[in-house]
């Protein structure tokens, strides 16, 4: 399963670790993906969607 949001496509993104003495080791930064139950099409599925589009409303959460 790989870390995207199914609403807006958000992903991992990469850069570097950077220490106080000014060392540099690659890492990554993970959306916040949590598994909802949301509606699609007038039929509940579940999501793997970012806190950011459950948030602003983009997902219709299924009850």
């Amino acid at each position: 399963m790989a870390r995207v949001c199914e609403i807006c496509g958000k992903g991992v993104g990469s850069g570097n670790k950077v220490s106080k003495a000014i060392n540099k080791s690659r890492r990554k930064w993970a959306p916040n993906l949590q598994n909802v139950n949301a509606v699609v099409n007038g039929t509940p599925r579940k999501l793997r969607v970012c806190t950011r589009c459950i948030r602003s409303g983009k997902v219709q959460r299924a009850v």
